[in-house]
């Protein structure tokens, strides 16, 4: 698939993708419906409404599409798909606090309709229920990856903020962070859709390795949209990335391959952060490639993906993660 592709191809594409899960995600949408809800208005309302963030249904797809790839859905993944996306969508309430974002699938985010106080309470519930829900299976093997997952989820967190400004960052340190806070419940999904099928070690591994690819190229592609994205288009805050110095693919490889002048110039703009400088930063990572090298980083992690699909038998399911593996670094939002 060419970079030309336009942005309608891309969202018809992912629907196709989804396509042989339609019935089981429509399952996952309805204890959805029913958790995330309270008998109290207020937690009503903010509950119901945090719904609304969690966008694409990306990991419960992933979670449902390798249990169809190599096995039978069960009623496990029903349940496992509403808690990996009570879980994603947590993470994504807190993440907009950190990032002073206003906006989130095209809707205010919860701490600009209400405040941070909400936010970070709503995140705080989302998961505790989730772990609740997980709870309610009779096995603990979920519990126990989801617990693992999530922990490496919130250091990933930790360690960008303590990478904060830090412009002398490795990349291989920065695929380090964005692998724990975003590739690590990918991961996670993908393993629990195989596990949950009594799939072999070797085929769990294989897709839970999936995920992981998937999810770092996700990332990538998500830091460079930041860079270079249309908020219509995102349905969300850009620019945070700048905005709170955090060193990303695009960042990195121009202090990389820029001369020393270059480097200063692009720490004080960094540091001064207005529109104006924000486009000057802009034509600098074009100048050097930068954003190219970037692309390819996340196609080459998409690739990777793929590869890991090599030997599974064929079905309508296996055809939509190998699609998933080309759209994830094409998309627009």
């Amino acid at each position: 698939m060419t970079q030309t592709t336009n942005q309608s191809e891309i969202a018809s594409g992912i629907q196709l993708a989804f396509a042989p899960i339609l019935e089981e995600l429509t399952n996952v949408e309805s204890i959805l419906s029913v958790e995330m809800r309270s008998k109290h208005p207020f937690v009503d309302e903010l509950v119901r409404y945090g719904c609304l963030l969690g966008g694409k249904r990306l990991r419960p797809a992933l979670l449902l599409l390798t249990a169809k790839a190599v096995g039978q859905v069960c009623k496990e993944h029903y349940v496992l798909g509403a808690v990996v996306e009570m879980i994603h969508t947590a993470t994504l309430v807190h993440d907009d606090v950190l990032d002073d974002a206003e906006i989130r699938r095209h809707l205010a985010t919860v701490n600009s309709r209400w405040d941070s106080e909400s936010s970070i309470l709503l995140g705080d519930f989302l998961f505790t229920h989730a772990f609740y829900l997980a709870s309610t299976l009779d096995s603990t093997l979920a519990c126990r990856l989801i617990g693992k997952s999530t922990n490496l989820v919130c250091e990933g967190e930790i360690r960008q903020k303590g990478s904060k400004a830090k412009f002398n960052i490795e990349e291989d340190e920065y695929t380090q962070i964005i692998d724990a806070k975003t590739a690590e419940l990918c991961a996670c999904s993908c393993q629990l859709g195989a596990q949950f099928t009594n799939a072999s070690a070797v085929t769990v591994e294989k897709l839970k390795r999936y995920g992981r690819y998937l999810g770092i190229a996700f990332q990538i592609t998500d830091d460079l949209l930041d860079v270079v994205g249309s908020e219509v288009e995102t349905g969300k805050s850009l620019g945070t990335d700048m905005k709170k110095q955090k060193p990303t693919l695009p960042l990195i490889r121009l202090l990389q391959v820029a001369d020393k002048a270059t480097r200063e110039e692009v720490i004080t703009l960094l540091e001064l952060n207005t529109a104006d400088h924000r486009s000057e930063l802009l034509g600098l990572l074009e100048q050097h490639e930068t954003l190219d090298y970037t692309r390819n980083k996340a196609q080459s992690y998409a690739q990777l993906a793929a590869d890991q699909l090599d030997g599974l038998p064929e079905s309508p399911a296996l055809t939509s993660l190998q699609m998933l593996a080309n759209f994830v670094v094409m998309r627009s939002r």
